[in-house]
């Protein structure tokens, strides 16, 4: 063989990829005698049967492994359950995932107590407004409004009793109006 040439980093020669045939990679033929070159197309052609051979033997062993699964009960279906149970049950006994799970735990506990606080000062802030006087002012003339509209009814009652009569008078309002209209 003749030594490489090169300039610089680059080589000048070329390199064979993998699996390309020796006999033809330029250079290498020439080299090669011709006692050398029958050697290696008998071990060529020797691995390419043995790859051949070996296909021949994967397949009949996928076909048995097929036919077994087959007599099993085995499909796709189930494999593929199974795997992604296998791969679930590998991903959970992590360190990262057991680590992981036990921080969202406690961020979804403390979340939690979170939106605890913020619902008891809402409610204490409703509870304010509800005592505040503006409310109650809104709340007289609501009930004014109601024993106007009502007759004479007592006032009084919850809040929620008031704004539906009040809603209940208006909406008898707009029904008998519209029937005046319609009879004029």
């Amino acid at each position: 063989m003749e030594p490489r040439r090169e300039q610089g980093l680059l080589r000048t020669d070329s390199i064979p990829e993998v699996g390309e045939d020796a006999a033809a990679t330029v250079g290498m033929a020439e080299t090669l005698s011709e006692e050398e070159q029958e050697e290696l197309r008998r071990e060529l052609a020797k691995v390419e049967e043995e790859i051949q051979t070996l296909s021949q033997v994967l397949a009949a062993k996928e076909k048995h492994l097929a036919e077994i699964k087959r007599k099993l009960g085995i499909n796709s279906l189930q494999e593929l359950k199974q795997n992604i149970t296998k791969s679930w049950q590998d991903v959970t006994s992590t360190a990262a995932y057991k680590k992981t799970s036990e921080t969202l735990s406690q961020a979804g506990q403390k979340a939690s107590a979170a939106f605890s606080t913020v619902g008891s000062v809402i409610t204490k802030k409703l509870e304010d407004v509800k005592n505040s006087p503006t409310f109650k002012s809104f709340e007289e003339k609501v009930e004014n409004l109601k024993f106007k509209v009502g007759g004479n009814k007592p006032a009084g009652g919850d809040f929620g009793e008031v704004l539906n009569s009040a809603a209940n008078a208006s909406a008898t309002e707009t029904i008998a109006e519209q029937t005046q209209e319609e009879t004029h």
